[in-house]
């Protein structure tokens, strides 16, 4: 008997469905139906999970989450969440500074582990961003963590928090979504409101200016329509509209905002290139976004200096390209990591394109590629269910976290001691004290 969610394949074996693809910056996280998580890629930081610190070039089943029923996955750029509706637990693992793993501290955990602070919370969204998070609850509140630099966890303050906080400033407004860039964070509520916050410098708040905010302010209305899609990109912004209207704002140097130019803009401003199409889905790379339509047709535009965008060559593009699937296959599901992106078709079958240096393509191999290829072992027209080997872990054996010292150097975030410039090799190699809070740390 086919077990729930799965199909038959026609070499015989059982095939998982893919439920939801998530990328961060140089790995990949897959949740298939009946629960099971996968993860390929970077998992240098621990973010694939599999008590190592080892790349993956292919799927790998995360072992230590069966059982969890987990229902959704979000990468960060180097840490990754789960959430299960079973136990509502929250785990996360990966790269952990400035706390952004939600534990109390700072160490680097490379098996999924449980955030304490939001035990039995009934869980709408997770959003990761480069050092943060968010969690959503069903009732609408907002909890954030991880890195503040710039007031991106919306607390009103710049002091990092090692484990979940509540937004206050959210009292009594219903939060529908939130989406984290690097160092900024937007929300919609439920009335359709748009809400920025965090690091501003290119207008990627959609506030008219360029100042950060340490809590939520709301966006003017927008051409006096909801907003129902949020994204976020490192350091641009993507929204949808109940219309099926995109707008886009913040940082366009590559052309990622795909205006047909490389102007920053400092609130939301209309894409007129897919005027008539109705915007199902958005995501933001690094310095590139991708936008799906209701008829299954995907664009992409910005940087692509590894084909991230997907349209076959390496050139940056400012306004959207089309993205072609073999047999005009319609796209359900995407995602963009740093520089590669993930897409789910209506055949259930999985694509990547982009960076694949370290695996994060899952095409077991670490090549780029310029246009999408069929990730052979989760795709109905590929091998599925031949190639998913599972990570096995012994608890007693495989690594569950690690001491930030035991791993990294710490140096001055300015790289300057008492008024000198110190080269990164040198403040790396020399006995300098750095002060609390004013650090950063380099892999050894």
């Amino acid at each position: 008997m086919e077990g729930e969610g799965e199909i038959s394949c026609i070499q015989g074996n059982v095939c998982h469905r893919v439920v939801l693809i998530s990328a961060g910056a140089s790995h990949s996280v897959a949740l298939l139906a009946g629960n099971v998580v996968c993860s390929w890629g970077r998992g240098e930081d621990g973010q694939l999970g599999h008590g190592d610190a080892e790349d993956r070039i292919s799927p790998t089943r995360l072992s230590t989450l069966d059982g969890q029923e987990i229902v959704s996955v979000s990468c960060g750029a180097d840490h990754s969440t789960a959430y299960s509706e079973l136990s509502r637990q929250v785990y996360s693992w990966g790269w952990g500074d400035f706390g952004r793993l939600g534990h109390g501290n700072s160490s680097d955990v490379f098996i999924p582990q449980p955030i304490k602070a939001l035990y039995g919370m009934r869980i709408k969204q997770i959003a990761c961003g480069d050092s943060h998070c968010l969690a959503v609850s069903m009732e609408g509140e907002v909890h954030s963590w991880g890195r503040n630099q710039n007031g991106q966890l919306g607390l009103g303050t710049i002091e990092d928090s090692l484990v979940p906080q509540k937004v206050q400033a959210f009292q009594g407004i219903a939060v529908r979504m939130v989406a984290a860039g690097a160092e900024h964070t937007v929300a919609i509520t439920e009335d359709g409101d748009l809400y920025g916050w965090g690091w501003g410098r290119y207008g990627n708040l959609g506030l008219g200016d360029r100042n950060d905010r340490l809590v939520p302010e709301k966006v003017s209305n927008v051409d006096d329509e909801e907003m129902v899609l949020i994204a976020c990109g490192w350091r641009h912004t993507i929204s949808v509209s109940s219309s099926g209207g995109l707008y886009t704002y913040g940082w366009s140097k590559y052309g990622q905002l795909g205006h047909g130019d490389f102007e920053d803009h400092l609130i939301p401003h209309k894409l007129h290139a897919l005027q008539g199409e109705v915007v199902s889905q958005i995501s933001g790379g690094w310095r590139h976004t991708m936008a799906l339509t209701s008829n299954g047709k995907l664009y992409g535009w910005g940087w692509n200096k590894f084909g991230q965008v997907g349209v076959g060559d390496n050139l940056d593009h400012c306004f959207p390209m089309p993205v072609n699937f073999p047999h005009e296959e319609k796209v359900v599901q995407i995602s963009c990591g740093w520089r590669h992106t993930l897409a789910v078709t209506e055949k259930q079958n999985i694509y990547s394109w982009g960076r694949g240096t370290n695996g994060q393509l899952g095409h077991q191999e670490s090549i780029d590629r310029n246009i999408p290829k069929i990730i052979e072992a989760l795709s109905v027209d590929g091998l599925n269910g031949q190639l998913i080997e599972s990570s096995n872990i012994d608890p007693l054996i495989g690594k569950i976290s690690v001491l930030p010292s035991t791993r990294y150097a710490v140096v001055p975030d300015d790289k300057k001691v008492h008024g000198q410039t110190v080269s990164l090799v040198e403040s790396i190699t020399s006995d300098v004290s750095v002060p609390e809070g004013d650090v950063k740390r380099i892999r050894l």
